[in-house]
């Protein structure tokens, strides 16, 4: 397995739940009628890079 691509999956995941916690945040300062689709963008790739670590994780298991 390549724990350094990994490693870069987990950052990688960090860093997009983060920016979609300050997204979906946005209702509290008003900003909830703004519908660009980014939180589904955000969404989208979340839902791929969980996708690709669970078959890394499961690839070295097996």
């Amino acid at each position: 397995m390549n724990y350094t691509y990994l490693h870069r999956l987990y950052a990688k995941r960090a860093e997009l739940e983060a920016k979609l916690e300050l997204y979906d945040a946005r209702d509290c300062f008003g900003d909830d009628d703004i519908n660009d689709g980014t939180g589904d963008e955000l969404r989208e790739r979340l839902g791929e890079i969980y996708d690709e670590i669970e078959q890394l994780e499961h690839s070295s298991t097996g």
